[in-house]
């Protein structure tokens, strides 16, 4: 079976990119202090022995020079050697084992003068040390020195012998590599000044094997403890995470009283946070459509059962076939379709599969239309409506979608206004915009549910008046409409004393 990275745990992701950062990191290791050690430490010796012979040359003028040089030597464990080649003056450092500047003959020197010359003023060598021989290794080949055997200073074997065919004489030790570095420079008095530089490139053969026994114990040390580090840190970081989505999956199944922790990480805090008033909407969501399921079932089963019954009194009693009887129906029969209607709006509103057709229209007839025909449906039970407005006012915007939203914020008006029977519809125009406001002058609306109103399934009565004209979900209807017009809406109560519904459009030019 294929495994599949992306369907790994963050627990065990976690500890696979800990374990990755611990093997490259050792990996690291390994490269530089092992592979490249012995290039870092020649380069740097070259860089070492070219910047001292640098300060040497611009101190041959130096009255103190000896002591430049002993300084120096005793520093960068180096051997210095400094010759006037015109006075045969000569400062060098103590001669000490190893010293191979120790007793050069003059024409070695002038030979390594002139292999500065011949190079800019500077030549360096590097070359190995071989039982009687001195290997100079540079870019026009290997040339080889012979030397005889000679005692210095009874520490070790040193050579003092001539070159064959007129090369140069320098003392050696066994197998090791050193490096010289010759430079031709004049000091104030115009005379050619030779200063010679040498010291001993150790081998690192030993600090390698050193460091790789050290490595190998580190290495082991280092892969025990991120496993473990790992193992701990992607358990302790998953840990929260896990929970989350144990909760997560209790709230799909539709247990909206699920709690999410929010503590430990800030990110795992504010997602603990955003999925605890997640589902805190979800409850509220779930009960309101109960509650509105329960609504509705209420408003569609009490005119089918006005309509069953006067049907079958009809039938069933004679004499009571009349105009009074069928006029019941028929306005039940209008009613049950004009909330089957008001659910389908809200429906189509709130899935913004319904578009816009604007055009350009009277506001203040289309006001004043509906409320002429609100005053004949509802003037015969005592209902006083007004509309108070100071001009035409002419806006883009849908017809029929703005229509809904006045005669649903008169229903719902008409259906909580006081025992006034008031109702007032006011239209005001300034800089561009016209307001309408509808008034009722009923119990009013508690301000902690005034943020509510709007919303889908909310009712701010439990057992609410069945509304005279209209199935209830008005003001549901009232915000998807305006909110497809991106126009402004509210309302403002004070219990006791009523509400105002109004919204605002732009007027058209």
């Amino acid at each position: 079976m294929k495994f599949d990275v992306k369907k790994m745990s963050i627990k065990w992701r976690l500890f696979a990119y800990f374990a990755l950062f611990t093997a490259v990191v050792i990996v690291f290791l390994w490269i530089f202090q092992i592979v490249f050690l012995d290039d870092f430490y020649k380069t740097i010796k070259i860089n070492e022995i070219r910047s001292t012979a640098g300060e040497i040359a611009s101190a041959v003028d130096d009255a103190d020079l000896q002591e430049v040089i002993d300084s120096i030597s005793q520093r960068g464990d180096l051997s210095i050697l400094v010759w006037n080649m015109v006075t045969g003056e000569t400062f060098k450092t103590q001669d000490f084992p190893g010293n191979v500047l120790t007793n050069l003959p003059d024409d070695t020197k002038n030979l390594l003068y002139l292999q500065a010359k011949d190079n800019g003023g500077e030549y360096l060598q590097r070359f190995f040390r071989n039982e009687g021989f001195v290997r100079i290794l540079n870019s026009g080949g290997e040339t080889d020195f012979e030397f005889d055997s000679a005692q210095q200073d009874g520490a070790q074997n040193e050579s003092a012998a001539q070159p064959q065919g007129g090369g140069m004489t320098i003392g050696m030790d066994m197998h090791l590599e050193s490096m010289i570095d010759a430079r031709a420079v004049q000091n104030s008095g115009g005379e050619t000044v030779l200063v010679l530089l040498s010291t001993v490139i150790s081998p690192v053969n030993t600090t390698v094997q050193t460091l790789r026994t050290q490595l190998v114990i580190i290495t082991a040390i280092m892969a025990a403890l991120a496993i473990l580090i790992a193992f701990i840190i992607s358990r302790v970081i998953s840990k929260p995470i896990v929970k989350i989505n144990e909760s997560a999956r209790m709230l799909a199944a539709g247990d909206y009283d699920v709690r999410f922790d929010e503590n430990g990480y800030r990110e795992i805090g504010e997602l603990g946070r955003t999925l605890n008033y997640a589902a805190k909407e979800l409850s509220t969501v779930e009960a309101l459509r109960r509650e509105l399921i329960a609504n509705i079932s209420h408003d569609l089963r009490t005119p089918l059962t006005l309509i069953t019954g006067y049907s079958e009194v009809m039938r069933d009693i004679p004499g009571e076939y009349s105009p009074e009887n069928v006029q019941i129906i028929i306005d039940e029969a209008r009613r049950l379709s004009n909330i089957v209607s008001d659910v389908l709006d809200l429906s189509r509103l709130q899935s913004g599969t319904q578009e816009l057709k604007k055009e350009r229209f009277s506001l203040t007839g289309t006001v004043r239309e509906i409320v002429k025909r609100y005053i004949k449906l509802t003037g015969q039970k005592g209902y006083r409506i007004a509309f108070l407005q100071e001009q035409e006012v002419f806006v883009a915007a849908d017809e029929p979608r703005i229509s809904q939203v006045i005669y649903n914020l008169l229903n719902n008006a008409i259906n909580y206004t006081g025992a006034d029977k008031k109702v007032t519809v006011r239209q005001t125009a300034a800089d561009g915009i016209v307001r309408v406001e509808i008034e009722d002058t009923g119990e009013g609306i508690p301000a902690d549910k005034l943020p509510y109103i709007w919303d889908r399934y909310y009712r701010v009565e439990k057992t609410h008046k069945r509304a005279t004209v209209g199935s209830g979900l008005g003001l549901s209807i009232v915000k998807a409409a305006l909110d497809m017009h991106g126009a402004k809406y509210g309302v403002g109560s004070t219990e006791g004393k009523g509400s105002v519904f109004w919204f605002e459009l732009g007027i058209a030019e």
